[in-house]
């Protein structure tokens, strides 16, 4: 299969973010504000769960060890950001946009992302169940070394998105549009729903083999002996 490495002709590699932040000052704490401006800011072991910060801005912040159980931030942007080692479940991320940005040894679980924009986005480390990223838009973005289970794709845009070294459990691709997405690198990749959806994406043989049984019970073909 062609490769997006540099030299070699085939699926384009994701350009991934450089995220150089400044001096950042410490956040003193408080509950997030609805449609709040937070810049060059450092969020560090701050309990931020059931906090309502939709259409929050975040730029050139940082967030380090912060809880996010059921916090409120759809709509909300992260731009020249990290967030590092943040953890929650039921997060509200919903048509929140995430750009030139990282997400470092996360521990999410049911995470709504349904209609979020990532672009320029590396997600490195940790484990995410759950995440729903129906309707969202993903542009360059790279999951590296991390686990994503059940992993909800439905109706989604996928372009130039890398799978480097990470688990990819019982993903949905529904509906879901591929162009330039390098799944070689996950391992296992499995695929629940939208294995007809593959069109776009580049995969090794091995994952082909793998994918086999879905890929002849998508198309009605019965295989014997």
């Amino acid at each position: 299969m062609a490769s997006g490495r540099p030299g070699v002709t085939g699926v384009k590699a994701a350009r991934r973010p450089e995220v150089r932040l400044p001096a950042l000052e410490r956040w003193d704490g408080g509950s997030l504000e609805p449609d709040g401006d937070y810049d060059g800011l450092e969020l560090r072991e701050a309990d931020l769960s059931g906090q309502d910060g939709a259409g929050a801005r975040f730029l050139d912040c940082a967030l380090t060890g912060c809880s996010l159980d059921e916090t409120g931030l759809h709509h909300a942007r992260f731009l020249d950001s990290v967030l590092r080692e943040v953890r929650g479940v039921g997060t509200d991320l919903a048509g929140a946009t995430l750009r030139d940005s990282e997400v470092l040894d996360a521990r999410l679980g049911g995470v709504q992302l349904h209609g979020a924009v990532l672009e320029r986005v590396v997600v490195r480390g940790g484990k995410l169940d759950f995440l729903n990223f129906r309707t969202a838009r993903l542009r360059d973005v790279v999951f590296e070394g991390c686990v994503l289970v059940e992993p909800d794709f439905g109706g989604a845009r996928l372009e130039r998105v890398e799978f480097v070294d990470c688990a990819v459990k019982s993903a949905d691709l529904t509906s879901a549009t591929l162009k330039d997405v390098d799944l070689r690198g996950a391992a296992p990749l499995e695929i629940a729903r939208g294995v007809d959806r593959l069109a776009g994406a580049v995969i090794s043989t091995a994952q082909l083999l793998d994918l086999a049984p879905v890929l002849a019970a998508e198309l009605g073909v019965r295989v014997e002996g």
